[in-house]
């Protein structure tokens, strides 16, 4: 089974969904394209984990523009059986609740959507009971930071997107790839 993996510039949550993808990759019946987009490049190797992505994939695609790597027309033929873009940064949210699609990951959203191909988002800004998400900085510490209004109400407008599934934790992706393995 194949699925493709988009990373954006969102460090939230980026350790534990490594954690995820290795142990799926592992288990020798997933091929995971991963694409990141330019900001991703930077999130990533500050946390330390530019190594490990090539432990999940050697093939790395680095975002040149909207369009190259050209993943969006795989996507919309079926080469993949989902697009999972996790961590989803509040810019890249954004863009894709407004339908804008000018960057790697929010064409490739785009492009899967019109093809019917199922999306996966785990967005960094989530709402939550006190308006406040924990963030794991690169070096271990934490931070608490007060979810702006914005990014509340495009967390809710995701959410009601049409082919697109919100997911609130990493772990969740292990189920969704265990009930596509079931279903072969």
């Amino acid at each position: 089974m194949k699925i493709a993996w988009g990373i954006t510039g969102a460090g939230e949550r980026l350790p534990e969904t490594f954690q995820v993808m290795k142990r799926i990759v592992e288990k020798g019946d997933v091929k995971v394209t991963v694409f990141v987009s330019k900001s991703a490049v930077m999130v990533v190797k500050w946390y330390g984990l530019w190594g490990e992505l090539g432990n999940i994939n050697p093939r790395i695609m680095t975002e040149e523009s909207a369009n190259v790597p050209f993943i969006a027309g795989p996507l919309q033929v079926g080469k993949f059986k989902f697009l999972l873009v996790a961590p989803a940064s509040g810019n890249t949210v954004a863009k894709i609740v407004n339908g804008i699609s000018d960057s790697l990951i929010t064409n490739a959203v785009a492009q899967a959507n019109k093809g019917n191909i199922p999306i996966y988002i785990l967005p960094v800004d989530q709402e939550t009971e006190t308006g406040k998400v924990t963030t794991i900085l690169p070096t271990g510490g934490k931070i608490e930071l007060t979810m702006r209004d914005v990014d509340i109400m495009n967390f809710r407008k995701l959410k009601v997107m049409r082919g697109i599934t919100v997911i609130t934790k990493p772990y969740e992706i292990e189920e969704i790839v265990q009930r596509y393995r079931s279903s072969l």
